[in-house]
């Protein structure tokens, strides 16, 4: 298998053009190491890609970058570099990149071209941001490149910025994390699950992490058919497959972010998270995680939910005294 550690450089429309709603930020270059199984570099690609959309340069983007326009004019069209780059990357493959926004900007162009997509639906990719804080760091904090770059001493012999010199230190920071914080992969959810039978249930279980469960469901007309759904709000140990009683019932602090507490007799307490969003095609669907937690984590979740419900007292109280004081 080869990894293709990815980074694009896009740009967007600005005062004196307005903003494509079908394209926002149209990509201007790519840039890609591939590395085979062993995390060697085996190859490279980079190209700049003539705008079709965006004929200035957004100031964000100059600030940013170190590209003029006239420079992009020497590039192909965003279809012909894409076949390019198909070829390119081959066939037994995982995309990588730092963060997860790269490969929802690369599907939305494809998209916009109609071209054939990357897949129908969610596919696996490694998060190398990620990777990193859970190899060198916290697990929770998101750094930049650049602090991952000093932090493992790597010599910075490229300028930053460049979709091909951000794709070389991305696999360079690849190539040094330990074998085991790979299995710590991400998915890309452009296409979310069209039915039940695509929906993701994984179980994440390596020496880095506790084991955890990421469940990714179909599309649902909205939050509430979606929080209505068994396979949505049902808890089952991941441990032994036992359905599990609640002993603190769904509850939302925010409107976006749902906590549970169940309660396996063998295993002690889990906790499930649901966070609802939404698809590009406007549907919406739920990302949900199981881990098990100790009993001072219950007793925090406990607080909170106690929380929600003192502040939405005070909310309808509010809201009554206003509705009175207007009659």
């Amino acid at each position: 298998m080869n990894y293709i550690v990815l980074d694009l450089e896009w740009n967007q429309g600005g005062a004196a053009e307005e903003n494509n709603s079908a394209l926002p930020f149209e990509i201007i270059e790519i840039g890609a190491i591939k590395l085979n199984n062993e995390r060697e570099k085996t190859g490279e690609f980079s190209e700049l890609i003539k705008p079709q959309i965006y004929h200035e340069m957004h100031y964000v983007t100059k600030k940013l970058i170190h590209l003029q326009m006239d420079q992009l004019e020497s590039g192909k069209p965003f279809p012909e570099i894409m076949e390019k780059f198909r070829n390119w990357w081959g066939e037994d493959y995982i995309f990588c990149t730092w963060g997860p926004l790269d490969l929802a900007e690369l599907q939305r162009n494809i998209r916009y071209y109609q071209l054939k997509p990357i897949a129908d639906r969610p596919f696996k990719f490694l998060d190398v941001q990620k990777l990193f804080s859970i190899g060198c760091e916290d697990s929770k904090t998101r750094r930049s490149l650049e602090y991952a770059i000093d932090f493992l001493q790597i010599e910075k012999d490229i300028p930053f910025h460049r979709a091909f010199s951000d794709a070389y230190y991305t696999a360079k920071v690849l190539s040094l994390l330990d074998a085991a914080v790979l299995e710590n992969y991400s998915y890309d959810v452009f296409n979310i699950p069209k039915n039940r039978g695509e929906e993701i249930y994984t179980l994440f279980d390596t020496i880095h992490q506790s084991p955890y469960t990421k469940y990714i469901s179909r599309g649902f007309e909205d939050k509430i058919k979606a929080l209505n759904d068994k396979n949505v709000i049902s808890t089952k140990c991941y441990l032994c497959n036992k359905n599990l009683r609640k002993k603190i019932r769904w509850f939302t602090p925010n409107g976006k972010h749902y906590y549970s507490v169940s309660y396996c007799d063998k295993h002690g307490y889990m906790k499930a998270k649901i966070r609802v969003r939404k698809a590009e095609n406007d549907r919406i669907y739920v990302v949900k995680t199981e881990k098990f937690i100790s009993e001072a984590d219950v007793e925090n979740i406990s607080k909170l939910q106690e929380q929600t419900k003192i502040h939405r007292k005070e909310k309808r109280a509010a809201k009554s005294q206003n509705h009175r004081s207007r009659n």
